[in-house]
Order: structure tokens, then sequence, then C-alpha cells
């Protein structure tokens, strides 16, 4: 088993979270059961996700568990690009939240595949 707590695409995805939340903090009220729910659920599932496939005992399950990581982040994206173009989001949290997903993105689609090469 490993330790989550040491890996840095989970403390990257912590990182993830506290942003969102600093976002979302300023989204319109009557968005609290639209965006502001998913945007803050998605964004919660990409370190979660990480932690859960750290308890598995095989790599492919963990592998797993990191594609369901990225699955969430892409939704967090998504739903970035929906804020920003609604004018909920001005641009440089948009930008920096943006090179935070794409930081994330690149170390678990990294770590996905060496687990890949070495169960070939």
């Amino acid at each position: 088993m490993r330790n989550y707590r040491e890996l840095e695409i989970w403390k990257n995805g912590i990182t993830i979270v506290e942003k969102i939340y600093e976002i979302s903090a300023k989204l319109p009220v009557d968005e609290r059961f639209g965006l502001k729910s998913q945007i803050t659920r998605a964004s919660i599932s990409i370190p979660s996700n990480i932690a859960e496939g750290c308890s598995r005992n095989s790599e492919m399950e963990f592998k797993r568990f990191l594609e369901i990581a990225i699955g969430s982040l892409f939704e967090v994206e998504t739903q970035l690009t929906i804020c920003e173009r609604l004018g909920f989001l001005n641009g440089d949290d948009f930008k920096d939240t943006l090179i935070l997903l794409n930081k994330e993105a690149k170390m678990i689609n990294s770590l996905i595949s060496k687990i890949k090469t070495q169960n070939n």
C-alpha cells in the first residue's frame, strides 16, 4: 500500500481543491446548487480518487483510480471554462487554475503511462 500523502499528485490535487473553493465562493448565490456544487465535488474527487487508488493492491487497480481522477480533472476544467464564459470568473483566476490543472494532468498521465509500461 502506498502512502498517498507523500505523492506530489495528491498534494497538488489538494491545492486544486483549495483554489476551487476560493473561486466557488465568488460564484453567484443562485449557482449554489448548480456550478458551485458540481465544481467543488469534481475537484474533491481528484485527490480522493488518488488516495483511494493508493489503497488498492494491484497496479492496474491504482491506474483505474488515476483514470477516474483525470476524468474529474477534465470536469473541473470544463466547469471553469463555463464559469469564465458566463462572466463569473476573472481571467487571472481562470489562467492560474488552468496552470494547476495542466500540471496535475501531466503528472497523472505520466504515472498512468509508467504503470502501463511496467505491466506490459
